[in-house]
């Protein structure tokens, strides 16, 4: 998962320092690289590299990143390695000078790359399929041979991408001739919003993952990209959207409700917190239902994404709700940490248990989901050395029982605690002693009540359907070869070792 932003300024501020805040906005979503480009009179300025915002953009830096348009980029690697060659945005020279940032996963970046060198005669520089799209963007607009272009030419040009392309994707690209430009795919897979603001020299654009960032920047919301939908801006403020798809299909990723998106996000009209908050109430009814009975003393989530399902389901159970961990804010996520020795080093150093709320109680812990379980085990074992007599354990979404193939890093049913085993085989392996599932249909209750429009989401690494309909076993035997632990631990150190040859170590 990856976080874009682009923004033009009709005024002569350069959009260095927004770009900058956006994207510390949005660092949730990548905490591996970062990167902004902009554009001053035709010519691009670049800074980008592996860690977090803050320590990526030093003052020298900033002053450099000159122009009133410019786009940028948080990464979390699910493909390729941690090498910082592989930070976005990507820059091509051919066709007009373009660079572009991308969040999701292309499922034929393999073919494409095959195709970009043997038929488009294009190199690729590194193992990332964001490098694979801006290639076939930019041959694609090279292939309408004009000297000038405007925005039909580049919607034409995502149309071809659409065609050639599978899986799912958000992007912005920068043209150096034209402006700022954004697409999401035919499924809406990858989320995507376009936002203004009014100042004295005109009005100011923004696209960017999520609402938030838009917000943080006194941007309002003026929509979300539909799927298959385009928009460019030019750098004179120009706006222009147009449908690139031929038959779109809405069907947005179910866990940007679940995990990925912060709470005060929307997402096609959706509102993360809300959605959160009826995950909470359909829990709790499962437990009403099924288990009457219960001897719940006390209600924790586990921090943060969790904690609004957990006030919501402690209010409809009726028990107490208490903060038992305490979190260190200065740990990255741990799901989306590479390496499972890594996770489990992190949990103990991210939580600490306040003894006194688990004393001789009876706790429902509650998360957003199970993935490895690394996390959770630690979790309910550091419950129990806190005091509690009983640890249970929910789970906001439903068993991950299927690796995700759009861009979220759980491709391997090895690695995923639930694939093959029964709900009381994962409360056994995590340590707890009861385990509650959300039903997938009260998930998708839960988020499709929040829109008229949407009612259909992705939910493939719960239920095994794809909404592509293109993911075979093969496909996923390679990700699994290709994308479990020990062959990123191998990725990492070749990434490692190819930055060292690069500084002359």
């Amino acid at each position: 998962m990856c976080g874009i932003v682009g923004i033009v300024s009709v005024g002569e501020n350069s959009v260095n320092q927004e770009i900058y805040d956006a994207l510390t906005i949005l660092q949730h979503r990548g905490q591996d690289a970062a990167g902004i480009v902009t554009c001053d009179n035709g010519r691009f300025y670049q800074r980008k590299d592996n860690g977090l915002v803050k320590d990526v953009f030093r003052t020298r830096h900033m002053r450099d990143l000159l122009g009133t348009t410019g786009i940028g980029h948080v990464r979390y690697p699910t493909a390729g390695s941690s090498s910082s060659a592989e930070a976005q945005p990507f820059y091509v020279n051919s066709p007009y000078g373009i660079v572009m940032g991308h969040n999701g996963n292309l499922t034929n970046a393999h073919e494409l790359a095959e195709e970009i060198y043997r038929t488009d005669l294009r190199h690729l520089n590194t193992n990332s399929d964001s490098e694979v799209l801006l290639n076939i963007f930019a041959h694609e607009l090279k292939e309408q041979g004009k000297l000038e272009i405007d925005s039909n030419d580049v919607f034409n040009a995502i149309r071809k991408v659409h065609k050639r392309v599978r899986g799912g994707y958000a992007a912005v690209g920068l043209i150096s001739t034209i402006g700022v430009f954004a697409f999401r795919d035919p499924f809406g897979l990858r989320p995507c919003v376009v936002g203004k603001r009014e100042t004295a020299a005109g009005t100011d654009y923004m696209v960017a993952s999520e609402s938030v960032a838009l917000d943080g920047l006194g941007f309002t919301l003026i929509k979300d990209l539909a799927p298959g939908e385009a928009v460019v801006i030019t750098d004179s403020g120009e706006i222009n959207f147009e449908q690139c798809a031929e038959n779109p299909v809405s069907s947005p990723c179910i866990f940007e409700y679940v995990y990925f998106a912060r709470p005060d996000s929307m997402i096609d009209d959706i509102s993360v917190y809300k959605s959160r908050l009826r995950m909470g109430e359909k829990l709790a009814d499962k437990i009403l239902r099924d288990w009457p009975d219960h001897d719940i003393d006390v209600v924790m989530p586990i921090p943060d994404t969790s904690r609004t399902s957990a006030i919501e389901l402690a209010n409809k159970l009726g028990r107490p709700y208490r903060e038992g961990f305490i979190k260190n804010r200065y740990i990255g996520r741990t799901f989306i940490m590479p390496g499972q020795q890594l996770r489990k080093k992190s949990v103990r150093q991210k939580l600490n248990p306040i003894d006194l709320e688990f004393e001789g109680k009876n706790v429902l812990l509650v998360d957003d989901s199970i993935v490895r379980g690394t996390t959770s085990g630690q979790i309910v074992q550091m419950a129990r050395e806190a005091g509690a007599k009983k640890v249970y354990f929910v789970s906001a979404s439903p068993a991950v029982r299927y690796p995700y193939v759009y861009g979220i890093d759980m491709p391997s049913p090895s690695e995923l605690v639930a694939s093959s085993r029964t709900t009381e085989e994962v409360a056994e392996i995590i340590g707890c002693d009861k385990l509650i599932y959300q039903d997938l249909d009260d998930l998708i209750d839960a988020v499709s009540a929040g829109s008229d429009n949407v009612n259909k989401f992705d939910t493939s690494c719960f239920s095994g359907i794809y909404a592509t309909g293109d993911i075979t076993p093969e496909y996923l035997a390679s990700l699994d070869a290709s994308r479990n632990d020990d062959a990123q631990s191998a990725k990492q150190k070749i990434g490692q070792e190819s930055v060292g040859i690069h500084n002359g170590s």
